[in-house]
């Protein structure tokens, strides 16, 4: 056996070893790997690998990820956000953005409720307060002013 390919094999055990913890995105994976101080080639030879072996997956990986920063009461523009600095493309996350049927209305709303409870704010700094806060969360300015505008607390 070639030191090289000595390498690759344990560029993939590291891969792996890395995949059983969580999903990764390939780029995420490739970074941890330079990290480890493994060469370009030998990382691109082993993330072909797990890609064969069917271990790594950006598509698994995307969603997986959506999925469960949803489930957390994220919105759509920190579901972009968050693809975008983990290096996935956008050919690959914006369908399976798109398909999530997801009410972001009732998810900001519900945000809302936790966190400053049901109602309308009652005065400028606490609309601000509450408006930067679901911001934050990743949701649009519309639905932050929709869900900020409702008068009571709406009966899901």
């Amino acid at each position: 056996m070639t030191d090289e390919s000595e390498a690759v094999d344990q560029a993939v055990e590291a891969g792996v070893r890395l995949l059983a913890r969580r999903e990764h995105a390939s780029s995420e994976l490739r970074l941890k790997l330079m990290q480890r101080g493994y060469a370009d080639d030998v990382i691109r030879q082993a993330l072909a690998q797990l890609i064969d072996r069917d271990y790594l997956s950006d598509q698994r990986f995307v969603e997986v990820f959506l999925r469960h920063r949803c489930e957390q009461g994220y919105g759509p523009i920190r579901l972009v956000a968050d693809m975008q600095a983990r290096g996935v493309d956008d050919a690959i996350y914006r369908p399976f953005l798109d398909a999530l049927e997801v009410d972001w209305i009732a998810l900001a709303r519900d945000q809302k409720r936790r966190r400053f409870g049901p109602g309308k704010p009652p005065n400028r700094k606490e609309w601000a307060r509450q408006g930067r806060f679901l911001a934050g969360r990743g949701f649009t300015a519309e639905q932050v002013y929709t869900v900020l505008g409702e008068e009571d607390d709406l009966s899901d």
